[in-house]
């Protein structure tokens, strides 16, 4: 199956995710079939925290890929920024 999920990546004590669409079995940090964004829990100041190509998104869950709760989360979060 199809996921969207987050890949952990970043130096010690400074996490910073790429959101993936990957198959299931691969491992977390592994091989992904594409690249849709970026989560940056540590950002400060001007930094980006949050990008996600929706359309990507909403195109691979339109194929039938399954997002992960907290990508889903983060989604619902980009949404609602973009609304404000």
């Amino acid at each position: 199956m199809v996921v969207i999920r987050l890949s952990r990546s970043g130096a010690k004590k400074r996490p910073f995710y790429h959101v993936v669409v990957a198959d299931q079995r691969y491992p977390r940090g592994g091989r992904y079939i594409e690249k849709v964004g970026f989560y940056n829990p540590v950002a400060a100041g001007q930094d980006v925290k949050l990008q996600i190509e929706v359309d990507r998104v909403n195109h691979w869950v339109s194929q039938g890929a399954q997002a992960s709760d907290r990508v889903n989360s983060l989604i619902k979060k980009l949404q609602k920024e973009q609304a404000a």
